[in-house]
């Protein structure tokens, strides 16, 4: 689980738009949807862009895909877009907000087009629906 930048922020910014539930209580929920689907998960937040470049190049030797939150970087980072596909895992866009139904900057996702799946709008249930959709993938690619 890739979160981008501020979103260490959740459950105190601007909670009519992202909720109220923080970054931890999020974290907590998906291990434990994790377990439910026979998944290993390990997350990772950070404001930097090059951070998240970073850990992306380096998670990939032991992860089978990303579930991404790439926040404000969705709609600007070619670095990140290049370093997820560069790896080669498939990797599954989550947002708390329906982010069609924003600022028209925030429309358009530089990543979405080589996601495997992207889900918008349904809050924190997002990342739970992503999970879900990626370990499913990854289980059809395994042949299970």
């Amino acid at each position: 689980m890739l979160h981008g930048p501020n979103l260490n922020l959740l459950g105190h910014r601007e909670p009519e738009v992202y909720g109220r539930d923080t970054l931890e209580a999020i974290d907590r929920t998906l291990r434990e949807e994790a377990g439910t689907l026979d998944v290993e998960l390990e997350t990772f937040q950070a404001n930097g862009e090059g951070a998240l470049v970073d850990y992306v190049q380096e998670a990939a030797s032991r992860v089978d895909g990303f579930l991404v939150n790439a926040a404000a970087l969705t709609h600007t980072s070619v670095a990140l877009l290049d370093a997820l596909v560069g790896v080669g895992r498939p990797y599954v866009e989550v947002h708390l907000s329906n982010i069609h139904a924003r600022e028209s900057f925030r429309r358009e996702s530089l990543l979405a087009p080589r996601a495997a799946g992207v889900v918008v709008g349904f809050g924190a249930d997002s990342y739970l629906l992503g999970l879900r959709g990626l370990a499913r993938q990854l289980a059809a690619r395994a042949g299970n």
